[in-house]
């Protein structure tokens, strides 16, 4: 059997149990405000929005939790009677689809949100495809940066600090050059797995090219705050490797880049920090070899 779609029904009382296009599971919520606090308390595969006509989908496109929305589910939106103009800036902003009501049915409305929510997928699938880096499984730069523009865009609307670190690694050609390429990636891997495990879930670490990943703090309490990320993360990846049955180690160079007082925009934010960390003096292999004969404790992820 089917699984149900989670569609949340925003001041629409639209029956989409349609057999044909479902099944259904429907969340209904009377305005807006109700909506930011679903969104934030549950994920939807959609979200059906419905308007009562030109203005209140104009105020739409200004509504703090669309960037959330559109990021997370595929968004639905029902007008009573919608201008080309506001369409194509609906569908801008990610919006899937935008229908008049005039033209409504519950079969037809179950049809456009089922579409919407196949598109979404394929559309998520698209996107892993080309923003994906494949030696690690993280996000690149693409999607770094696409993830950043929605974040500030909801930032801009709803301020809180947060910031973006740069990590530049050294020790990957050495590795490469004893133990070949693989062994290389394989580090890699297992320095992207040791800085998943310092990090909250809703962070985000991203693959910036062979020798550098990008952590976006997307909330902090303050600016001290993504210093001392910054610092546990270079300590942790500063800890030895096992490598092919080989000790291996990483210095570490840190770049940080605070919003807003860095930058407003993602390009600043990042250009920012990795040019801090090109420019910072690397630490963490200095007196290596004596840390291995001392018998240094392998990290947890260096089983494999």
């Amino acid at each position: 059997m089917n699984r149900s779609f989670q569609v949340l029904m925003v001041g629409n009382e639209v029956d989409l149990r349609a057999a044909e296009w479902g099944p259904f599971e429907l969340h209904a919520c009377a305005d807006l405000d109700g909506a930011a606090l679903a969104l934030g308390e549950r994920g939807f595969d959609a979200v059906c929005l419905a308007t009562a006509g030109h203005d209140d989908a104009q105020r739409l496109l200004h509504w703090p939790a669309l960037s959330q929305a559109v990021l997370d589910a595929a968004v639905v939106v029902v007008c009573a009677a919608p201008t080309p103009a506001c369409a194509t800036q609906l569908l801008a902003r990610g919006v899937q689809d935008v229908i008049g009501r005039d033209a409504l049915s519950p079969a037809a409305l179950a049809r456009s949100v089922r579409l919407a929510i196949e598109r979404k997928a394929i559309e998520r699938t698209a996107r892993r495809a080309y923003a994906t880096d494949l030696a690690t499984g993280l996000p690149n730069h693409a999607q770094l940066l696409e993830h950043m523009t929605h974040l500030l865009a909801l930032r801009e609307r709803e301020p809180a600090p947060m910031a973006l670190l740069a990590l530049r690694i050294d020790g990957l050609a050495t590795v490469a050059s004893n133990l070949g390429p693989e062994a290389a990636n394989v580090l890699r891997r297992k320095a992207a797995v040791r800085l998943r495990a310092g990090l909250r879930a809703s962070d985000v670490v991203a693959s910036m090219g062979s020798d550098t990943f990008a952590v976006l703090l997307a909330w902090i309490d303050d600016r001290a705050a993504g210093a001392l990320v910054a610092e546990k993360l270079a300590a942790a990846l500063q800890q030895p490797f096992t490598v092919a049955g080989t000790t291996a180690a990483l210095a570490v160079s840190v770049g940080i880049s605070d919003y807003p007082e860095h930058g407003r925009d993602a390009d600043a934010l990042l250009r920012r920090a990795i040019g801090q960390a090109t420019s910072t003096a690397s630490v963490g292999r200095a007196g290596f070899a004596t840390r291995v004969e001392r018998g240094a404790a392998t990290a947890a992820n260096d089983d494999a």
